[in-house]
């Protein structure tokens, strides 16, 4: 039996009614369990496009340590950087082949909060540094 539900948004009580009534009617089979899952609203796709534009205009226009970065050396600097300054665990390990790796969050698991504030981050780390950003999602 295959089922495939849309996500919903806890905004109002009949929301929350349609869920439980939703839960309610599913089947239980222990050798082959369903998953329910409740999760906080992930960043939107308007923070992510900003978000990914400004690691661009980063890109263009700045150097790290005397080297320029491409849009994903950057996403690796500006998350690294966001997790130390917002005290959040992160995890320093040695890779497969020696290197250092820095095992941090993932943006596509943000949620809206976090994922404003690491454009905050980026934001005054760019002004700091003398980024000019092209704000085009004006946010």
């Amino acid at each position: 039996m295959e089922f495939d539900f849309k996500p919903m948004f806890l905004v109002n009580e009949a929301v929350r009614r349609n869920a439980m009534e939703l839960i309610r009617n599913l089947p239980i089979n222990e050798l082959n369990p369903l998953v329910v899952e409740i999760k906080v609203k992930t960043r939107s796709m308007e923070q992510n496009n900003k978000f990914h534009g400004m690691l661009g205009d980063i890109s263009k226009q700045a150097t790290w340590q005397g080297d320029k970065y491409d849009i994903y050396g950057w996403k690796n600097l500006i998350v690294s950087g966001h997790t130390i300054a917002t005290k959040q665990p992160y995890k320093l390990v040695t890779g497969i082949e020696g290197e250092l790796v820095n095992v941090r969050e993932r943006t596509s698991k943000m949620g809206v909060k976090r994922m404003a504030s690491l454009i905050e981050y980026t934001t005054a780390w760019g002004v700091e540094n003398g980024v000019k950003f092209n704000d085009a999602w004006r946010f």
